[in-house]
C-alpha cells in the first residue's frame, strides 16, 4: 500500500528561497523538513501496516528549483533537513534515497533552476534510550571506552522502525547493572539518537566493536578511524577456493541502478561517475573441501569454502559483502549478495546470516595514547560451521604473508592438523 503523491497545486506549504515544495504537510513554513511530520508519518505508517520501503510515500518530500544555485545537492539539503547531519544526507545520497529530476545525483551535483529533488526522509529515532537486559560479551571497559564482542541480529543504534533492542539500550543497562567502572556513553551524536557511538557494524555482522564513554574520548576515537589509524581485520566464511592465497580487490563501489524494492539497499561494482574507489585485501587462512566436483572453485555450487582474513584500505557500505560477491566468491548464508545457507552433508542448516566477523581492531587509547589490540572469537554460529568443516571435510590451515589475525584465538582449542 502507498499513498499518492501530492499535487503542487496541493502543497500547503511555500517555503521561502529557491525551491516551491511540492509535498503536503511535510514542511515548516521556512522551508525545512519538519521532523516532527515526519515521525508522525512513520507512525501512521506503522498504524496501516506498513513497513520498510511500503512506507516511503509518506515520507516523501520534493522540491522544484526556482534559479541556479552554486551549491551542492548534499549542502542545500542539510539546509532543509536540519536534523540529519551532512554526512547522513551524503550516505542517504549514495544509498538511493533521493533522486533528482528521477535520476540517482552525487552528493556534488549542483542544482538548477527546473530540477525537482525528491527525498525520502529517514524518520528521526527517539533521543530517549531506553535500558534493556541484552546480555553483552565485554571485552574491554575503563571510565573512557567500552570495546565489545558484538553478536548477530542487533543493530548498534535506533534507527527508524528499530527503537528498541539495540546495543545502545543493552550499554544504557549495562552502565546501570552491571559495569564496574560505570559511567554512560558520550554525549556526541545524542542529537541523532547515537550517543557514544564511533563506528557501526552491520545487524548481522559480529565481532568488535568500540563505544565511547566520555566526549574527550569519542571525538579522539572518531578522529582516529576517519584518519584510518584504526588498525581492522574482518574474517569471512565464503564459497569456494580463494586463489592467490593474498589478492587484492580493486573494484569501486556505489548505489545499485535500480529503485526496486529489494534492490535500494544494495550496492554494486560501478565503474561510472557514482562509483567510489574501494579497496579490500584478502588473505586466505583456510580452504575446506567437501563431497564434490573439486575442479569448480568459485560460486555457491563449489565443494570447496575458503575462511579468509580482509583488510578495508576504505570504508563502504557493504564494502567486503560487495567485493566477495564480485569475486565470485560471495559471504556463506549472505542472500543479498548471492551466498547461500550453509547445509551440512546431513542437510542440516547452518549459519542463517551473512559469515562475517570482524575479528580484530586495533588503536590507541584516546586518553593514555597506550596502544590497544583486541581479537574477538568467532561467535558460536560461526565457530560452529568452522568446527564442522575441519571434522567433515578435508581442509588445509595457510600460511598467507601478512596475516594478522590469530587462528587459535578467533577458534579456542581447534586440532590445527591439516589434512588436504
Amino acid at each position: 500500500m502507498s499513498a499518492r503523491k501530492p499535487s503542487m497545486d496541493e502543497s500547503d506549504a511555500t517555503p521561502s528561497g529557491d525551491d516551491v515544495a511540492m509535498s503536503s504537510g511535510l514542511l515548516l513554513p521556512g522551508g525545512q523538513v519538519d521532523a516532527q511530520a515526519i515521525v508522525d508519518a512513520a507512525a501512521r505508517a506503522r498504524e496501516l501496516g506498513l513497513d520498510g520501503e511500503d512506507d516511503e510515500e509518506l515520507r516523501r518530500v520534493r522540491f522544484e528549483i526556482r534559479r541556479d544555485l552554486d551549491k551542492r545537492l548534499d549542502k542545500y539539503l542539510t539546509g532543509r533537513i536540519s536534523f540529519l547531519s551532512r554526512t547522513q544526507l551524503q550516505k542517504l545520497i549514495d544509498e538511493g534515497g533521493v533522486l533528482v529530476n528521477e535520476r540517482l545525483p552525487k552528493s556534488s551535483t549542483k542544482l538548477n533552476a527546473g530540477d525537482v529533488v525528491e527525498v525520502v526522509v529517514p524518520a528521526p529515532p527517539s533521543k530517549d534510550i531506553q535500558p534493556e537486559d541484552i546480555p553483552l560479551a565485554v571485552m574491554h571497559e575503563d571510565e573512557h571506552i567500552i570495546v565489545l564482542n558484538k553478536q548477530a541480529d542487533i543493530i548498534v543504534h535506533p534507527a527508524r522502525s528499530h527503537i528498541k533492542g539495540t546495543m545502545l539500550s543493552a550499554l544504557a543497562y549495562h552502565f546501570r547493572h552491571r559495569s564496574a567502572s560505570g559511567g554512560n556513553l558520550s554525549t556526541v551524536g545524542t542529537e541523532f539518537a547515537r550517543p557514544g557511538v564511533v563506528h557501526r557494524l552491520d545487524r548481522d555482522t559480529t565481532g568488535c566493536i568500540v563505544f565511547a564513554k566520555q566526549d574527550e574520548a569519542h571525538w579522539k576515537l572518531g578522529h582516529a578511524f576517519e584518519h584510518r589509524r584504526v588498525e581492522k581485520r574482518y574474517v569471512a566464511l565464503v564459497h569456494g577456493k580463494v586463489e592467490p592465497i593474498v589478492d587484492t580487490l580493486d573494484y569501486p563501489i556505489g548505489p545499485h541502478p535500480s529503485r526496486e524494492k529489494g534492490l535500494r539497499e544494495k550496492q554494486v561494482v560501478r565503474h561510472d561517475e557514482l562509483g567510489k574507489p574501494c579497496l579490500t585485501i584478502a588473505r586466505v587462512l583456510e580452504w575446506y573441501r567437501t563431497n564434490g566436483n573439486d575442479t569448480v572453485t568459485t560460486g555457491v555450487h563449489s565443494p570447496w569454502y575458503s575462511l579468509i582474513e580482509l583488510e578495508l584500505k576504505t570504508g563502504r557500505t557493504h564494502q567486503i559483502r560487495v567485493h566477495m560477491s564480485h569475486s565470485l566468491h560471495p559471504i556463506v548464508g549472505d542472500d543479498m549478495y548471492g551466498g547461500r545457507v550453509f547445509t551440512t552433508s546431513d542437510g542440516r542448516d547452518m549459519m542463517h546470516r551473512q559469515a562475517l566477523h570482524a575479528a580484530m581492531l586495533g588503536f590507541e587509547h584516546p586518553i593514555t595514547g597506550t596502544k590497544l589490540e583486541f581479537t574477538a572469537p568467532l561467535r558460536d554460529d560461526m565457530i560452529e560451521v568452522v568446527r564442522w568443516l575441519r571434522a567433515h571435510a578435508q581442509w588445509q590451515h595457510l600460511d598467507a604473508p601478512g596475516v594478522r589475525v590469530r587462528f587459535d584465538v578467533l577458534v579456542p582449542s581447534t586440532n590445527r592438523v591439516d589434512t588436504l
